[in-house]
């Protein structure tokens, strides 16, 4: 696949995830779209899903290949998904990503920066918090 087929590919991909069209996310994975590749600015297709609480679009991110620990780097979406989902008490997004071993301890900023927990509880999102301590997180701040 070209280079500007993959670009196409992914700005569709990013726009039905922001949309939360679940059956377009679907047939642009089928179709070869990398769930991975980043956006124009480095943020990742899983932290957009997570980002915004879109569960079932992580969960088919993750089916087709996704890392559930992998910083983003976009502008304003620094972090891991996990971080992202737990910021904003997405506590299903949460769960999907505990499911395909997304790392309950893993700091993001590249393990400098805040951990799930601390941004669930910082929220606060008790339900999220909750979630996180039962799989294991640990508060370190």
């Amino acid at each position: 696949m070209n280079q500007r087929r993959r670009k196409k590919l992914s700005r569709n991909l990013f726009s039905a995830i922001l949309r939360g069209d679940t059956a377009r996310v679907t047939a642009l994975l089928r179709g070869g779209t990398d769930p991975e590749r980043g956006n124009s600015e480095g943020t990742t297709p899983l932290y957009e899903a997570s980002v915004n609480g879109r569960a079932e679009i992580a969960r088919l991110l993750l089916a087709a290949g996704a890392s559930p620990d992998t910083d983003s780097s976009g502008i304003g979406a620094e972090g891991t998904p996990l971080c992202a989902a737990a910021c904003w008490g997405h506590t299903e997004a949460v769960r999907e990503l505990l499911a395909h071993g997304a790392d309950p301890n893993l700091r993001e900023d590249h393990g400098t920066g805040w951990s799930p927990l601390d941004w669930a509880n910082n929220g606060p999102h008790p339900e999220t918090a909750a979630l996180l301590v039962t799989a294991g997180a640990t508060l370190t701040r």
